[in-house]
């Protein structure tokens, strides 16, 4: 069963925001698209400046798309 997330706006959250930071943080972008911006840029998230509101969306992007799994090198 999927959530069906909804497109995300990158100036909602500040660290999606600072990976999409060649985009228009104002225009959604797809759920599936935002998890795979997270996994390949895990290394440039400071994870100190995650809110709860995007640490809750981090997860439900996992739960969603990587079977509960953030892959990452760090």
């Amino acid at each position: 069963m999927t959530a069906n997330i909804a497109p995300i706006i990158p100036a909602e959250f500040p660290e999606l925001q600072a990976l999409a930071w060649n985009r228009d943080i104002t225009r959604p972008i797809p759920a599936k698209e935002v998890f795979a911006l997270y996994e390949r840029n895990w290394r440039f998230v400071d994870q100190k400046r995650l809110t709860e509101r995007e640490k809750l969306l981090i997860t439900k992007l996992a739960d969603e798309f990587g079977q509960g799994i953030l892959l990452t090198t760090s």
